[in-house]
């Protein structure tokens, strides 16, 4: 079955060996969902711990779940909005987000928190798409729907001197930007690809304001595009253009 942990099993690697989180460090987690990356950290940190902080109570409710399941005992989890939780100032080495920090209303306020709960010269490291037109996964089933699909906030960021401009003023020195170019993955099959596809918010959307006739006719360019990047044992698999994002608090 195809999860957003699986659809992202290229990126986790790239974002792991950035971080280079060390035994004792304390990690923040932004944007953690079910937590795949915060239990990853957490076992690089330990005996550090890791706080992963989402909105979304079903993701983080799995998070714990899975965390229990696999016996971690040095990783938090707390519901809340990183543009205004009251973290303990400079009270993590590290702040890592896969694909998190896109959605804020107000980046340069979310940003600035992050940086005061940072300890001075402590390591941000991020992932965030770039444009929209460098991402095979975004143009092919904006093409297969005939619209441009995907909320704006996906590629926020990914603009370097903007998104520069933003951690600067946030508080951040020695922004860099390293080209991520991995795939995504989206099912073992043009089936399962599909099914997953449609799980997206932007592209459930669409569907459902499309009559029967003009929803079916959607639903077979969709699985058309699906089955033409099929690629032999790795299923559906698209190009993906992603910003590895790292900095230090000033």
């Amino acid at each position: 079955m195809v999860t957003y942990d699986s659809e992202l099993r290229a990126h986790n690697e790239r974002l792991g060996a950035a971080a280079a989180i060390r035994a004792g460090e304390r990690v923040l987690d932004v944007g953690c969902g079910a937590g795949l990356t915060t239990r990853e950290a957490a076992r690089a940190a330990a005996p550090g711990g890791v706080l992963g902080i989402d909105l979304s109570a079903a993701a983080l409710g799995r998070a714990r779940q899975l965390t229990a399941a696999e016996g971690l005992d040095n990783v938090a989890y707390v519901e809340g909005d990183v543009q205004t939780h009251p973290f303990e100032p400079a009270s993590f080495d590290v702040a890592i987000s896969r694909f998190g920090v896109m959605f804020f209303a107000d980046p340069l306020a979310a940003f600035a928190n992050v940086a005061r709960a940072l300890r001075p010269d402590g390591r941000l490291v991020v992932l965030v798409w770039q444009r929209h037109r460098d991402n095979e996964w975004a143009v092919a089933i904006d093409d297969a729907i005939g619209a441009e699909t995907f909320d704006g906030a996906v590629f926020s960021l990914g603009d370097p001197d903007s998104t520069t401009r933003i951690l600067e003023r946030a508080g951040f020195a020695d922004v860099r930007f390293d080209d991520v170019d991995e795939p995504v993955f989206y099912g073992s099959d043009v089936a399962e690809a599909l099914d997953w596809v449609c799980g997206f918010r932007d592209v459930r959307d669409v569907l459902s304001i499309l009559d029967p006739s003009a929803r079916d006719r959607t639903l077979q360019r969709l699985r058309e595009v699906m089955a033409a990047h099929r690629r032999d044992v790795r299923g559906v698999a698209f190009a993906s253009r992603a910003w590895l994002v790292s900095a230090r608090r000033r």
